[in-house]
């Protein structure tokens, strides 16, 4: 089975491209769901998370208070990493077990959808990575509409991400973004592996 890692900066189209894979048939994973089920309530991700940083990062519904966490990592990038060392291997036993299960079934090609595989290095783990790119005015715009923003404030979003040019120097597929939908729909249905 080939295994292919999907990535992209925010507003790039990432996740449409990850939809217009669904929609082909390719089985595609989103590893923000495995984040969000490695620390569901009941599991050792949330427990250990707990043990760290305090029972009042639990939500009264039993959920992790992900803003009460955010609010701890994002002014301490000792905790951040912290966090890291404890999310990071439970979303990677899960991505495995993913594949694994997909590969069981005989699927030729399956996807891995992650906003940080560059940034995290685990892009390496994937003998092919589609990087979705587009120009940077065009991703500025589409994140001040998407998330009703202003410019100065995207430019702070899209500065905290490293810049696309970085992540597309280590992709084996580069799908630029800057067309209509039916372009992009073309540009992944010529996606070979």
């Amino acid at each position: 089975m080939k295994v292919v890692g999907l990535t992209g900066g925010i507003a790039t189209g990432k996740s449409t491209v990850a939809r217009l894979l669904r929609e082909r048939g390719y089985p595609v994973a989103d590893a923000d769901q495995f984040a969000r089920d490695v620390v569901a309530p009941g599991t050792s991700g949330l427990s250990a998370i707990m043990d760290r940083f305090g029972a009042h990062i639990q939500a009264e519904d039993g959920t992790l208070d992900r803003a009460a966490l955010r609010a701890i990592v994002l002014a301490d990038p000792a905790a951040r990493r912290e966090l890291e060392a404890i999310t990071h291997p439970l979303i990677r036993d899960a991505t495995v077990a993913w594949f694994a299960g997909q590969a069981d079934q005989g699927v030729p090609v399956a996807f891995l959808e992650a906003a940080l595989l560059v940034e995290t290095g685990s892009y390496s783990l994937y003998p092919f990575l589609v990087v979705v790119t587009c120009a940077p005015e065009r991703q500025r715009q589409r994140l001040m509409a998407r998330n009703k923003i202003g410019p100065a404030e995207a430019d702070r979003w899209i500065a905290a991400q490293l810049p696309l040019h970085e992540k597309e120097s280590v992709a084996t597929h580069i799908i630029r973004n800057d067309g209509t939908l039916d372009a992009l729909k073309e540009k992944v249905a010529a996606l070979t592996f």
